[in-house]
């Protein structure tokens, strides 16, 4: 987000343009329910108002309606990007594989033609500067994302190893194991960012 970036926001000039063209492709895609699903402490769904404050990472800057339960870091993010979204879902970071996909196929249940806008990191052990230093599986381990999402390969993000995530501070891993389990057909997949700045690893994929 440019405010909390502040002198450093155009170095990520790209990846906002990225996420703005995702979520551009989504909101065009005439879905009869938008959700949001991030990593948090607990799986639960959230219900409206919407919204919360950047205050405790440093700046007060309100998103979407504050007047509700305070939505965590992951959905907020999404609030932001989409502020017309109906639904958030937060997925507990340490949910098994196994939860992660019952509980995307539930949520691709819920309507005939469901969007998902997922958020959520690669590991942040790319350098040594990155909040995790530096580890030498943190490359690979992102290629094999990367890879996963441009090719809309569910079972790919299905295999991810829970451990070697958490490991890693992965903190995208049940968020994307949620949309394998939603992604209940054959899919094409466009990975429109992967780069790492400042040692963690950002994707922006579409399926469709």
């Amino acid at each position: 987000m440019p405010e909390v970036a502040a002198g450093a926001a155009s170095e990520l000039d790209d990846l906002r343009a990225a996420c703005r063209a995702a979520v551009a492709r989504l909101t065009n895609a005439s879905v009869d329910s938008l959700i949001v699903v991030g990593s948090d402490t607990t799986t639960v769904r959230r219900d409206p108002p919407f919204g919360g404050t950047l205050s405790p990472w440093g700046i007060d800057l309100p998103v979407g309606d504050p007047s509700g339960e305070p939505l965590p870091l992951s959905l907020l993010i999404g609030a932001w990007l989409a502020p017309g979204a109906g639904s958030f879902q937060s997925v507990a970071a340490d949910a098994s594989p196994r939860e992660c996909a019952q509980l995307g196929r539930a949520l691709a249940g819920e309507a005939d033609r469901v969007g998902l806008l997922v958020l959520g990191d690669g590991s942040s052990c790319r350098t040594d500067k990155a909040p995790g230093y530096f580890d030498p599986r943190a490359e690979g381990f992102d290629a094999a994302v990367a890879a996963a999402l441009a090719g809309a390969d569910a079972a790919g993000l299905a295999a991810i190893d829970p451990v070697e995530a958490a490991e890693l501070l992965a903190a995208g891993r049940a968020p994307w194991q949620v949309l394998a389990g939603a992604a209940d057909r054959p899919m094409s997949g466009e990975l429109l960012y992967d780069s790492a700045p400042y040692g963690v690893a950002y994707f922006v994929a579409t399926w469709a």
